[in-house]
């Protein structure tokens, strides 16, 4: 039997959860207040921390910071929200937060939660992270309440927290730089430049020079002296993206910099140190690389201490709605953005997405320009904007899978329930042309649950 802390303010959740808990055969405590959890823990010793986000006066990451402060080992700490972010997740995980999780949850993801925060409870806790900046700037690029999108926000968070290197992989038009920009926002570098280097876009006898710099006379044209990327993002975070085409000479030479904290100038016998956390993107798979021959496996063992995958928009649905309305909102500026109805929705959801965020951006910013009315229809992705998506995402025996991506329903359970279950939300929208009393009664399921299920996965 565990020791649990429950901080919420609202009281029915706060029952609720301590019911939940009592019934899987634990001791509770609840507190109303960040103030009352920071000095009921204190005073006793609690084996793992349920804590909501939003809260008036001290709220949770308030309250973590705070449990940090005032305890000499901080139990596992579950941090619960009805508002999940890209920012509030990063920050949560930076903090020492054991898990970052969604309301409402289920009786079977507390008790998993809880299981895995109770097995990890005897290990030791993570060192007080750096202050960094909390500046959401980057919750815009990375937007997503999908669950993939909500391991990334975890996985940046808990990055964030220390000065190693990071490996982000993933298909070309992901995201790959967002995330290196969100690992420097939230790091303690924040303040110290970031600097990015698309190694695949700069010819081979540049990149040397692009990377380490030279010195006057280095070579023909080196008329003056240049610092290079590494030095010029000293104390910050330099993005070696597409690191995969870089030259295997230039890799012996990025391995040095990372092993020996130094670098030395085309020309030059001098070295000079820096101070650079180095973070590397590439779309290949690098251990092919290696077993061909065409990336050093000590350098991929250098680079690889933590890495973060970006997945593909084919299997981020819950995402996709939120992304085109954002960039409906960036392409308007100051104008009044346009919206979706439910059939181009539905037609978004279709779609494959070979070119990812990158695609779904294009799109949207054509439809800004071409498509004259407020509300943009299939049709007009279809005709007016070129976009080849289905007509109908029934397959040939009436089955909404026959038409979707070979692996659209591949993966875990849960992220592909979601997939199916934002789909037929959006399918049923469109065949009752947005009444959503009769979508819900289609769906077999009360219209309060069908409000909370389009705010959840932005199709309100």
């Amino acid at each position: 039997m565990a020791h649990l802390l429950i901080v919420d303010d609202d009281d029915a959740f706060r029952d609720t959860l301590a019911e939940t808990l009592q019934g899987l055969g634990h001791a509770t405590v609840a507190v109303a207040s960040g103030a009352e959890a920071v000095e009921t823990a204190s005073r006793a010793r609690f084996d793992a921390v349920f804590l909501d986000h939003r809260m008036p006066g001290m709220d949770g990451l308030q309250t973590l910071a705070a449990l940090r402060a005032r305890l000499a080992r901080l139990p596992p700490v579950i941090v619960l929200t009805a508002f999940a972010s890209a920012g509030n997740t990063i920050d949560a995980m930076r903090l020492g937060a054991f898990d970052h999780l969604a309301k409402p949850i289920s009786r079977e993801a507390v008790r998993e939660v809880l299981a895995r925060a109770l097995q990890q409870h005897t290990a030791a806790s993570p060192s007080t992270p750096a202050s960094g900046g909390d500046s959401d700037d980057d919750s815009n690029q990375l937007i997503g309440p999908s669950h993939a999108m909500r391991e990334v926000h975890k996985r940046i968070g808990l990055a964030a927290a220390n000065a190693m290197p990071v490996l982000v992989l993933g298909e070309t038009g992901t995201g790959k730089e967002m995330v290196a920009r969100a690992l420097h926002r939230h790091s303690a570098r924040a303040e110290r430049p970031f600097v990015a280097v698309n190694c695949s876009a700069i010819p081979k006898e540049l990149l040397e020079s692009e990377l380490f710099g030279h010195v006057r006379g280095a070579f023909t044209g080196a008329t003056g002296e240049r610092p290079g990327c590494f030095r010029a993002a000293d104390g910050g975070v330099l993005l070696l993206d597409e690191i995969g085409d870089m030259a295997l000479d230039v890799q012996a030479k990025i391995l040095r910099a990372l092993q020996e904290g130094e670098v030395t100038p085309l020309g030059s016998h001098r070295t000079v140190k820096v101070d650079v956390r180095v973070v590397a993107a590439t779309h290949r798979d690098l251990a092919a690389a290696v077993r061909e021959g065409r990336f050093r496996e000590d350098l991929l063992y250098r680079l690889d201490v933590l890495s973060i995958r970006m997945p593909p928009l084919r299997e981020r649905l819950a995402d996709i709605i939120p992304l085109a309305e954002h960039f409906l909102r960036r392409a308007a500026g100051a104008e009044a953005p346009k919206a979706l109805s439910a059939d181009a929705a539905q037609r978004l959801l279709s779609h494959p997405w070979p070119g990812n965020v990158r695609e779904l951006r294009n799109v949207m910013e054509r439809c800004h320009a071409l498509v004259r009315h407020r509300v943009i229809g299939g049709a007009d992705l279809a005709v007016e904007v070129g976009f080849g998506l289905v007509n109908d995402t029934r397959g040939p025996r009436g089955d909404l899978a026959g038409t979707l991506p070979a692996d659209w329903l591949d993966g875990e359970l849960p992220a592909t329930v979601e997939k199916l279950e934002r789909l037929l939300i959006a399918h049923a929208l469109a065949q009752t042309k947005g009444n959503r009393a009769e979508t819900a009664r289609r769906l077999g399921i009360h219209r309060q649950l069908l409000y909370r299920k389009l705010t959840q996965y932005g199709l309100a």
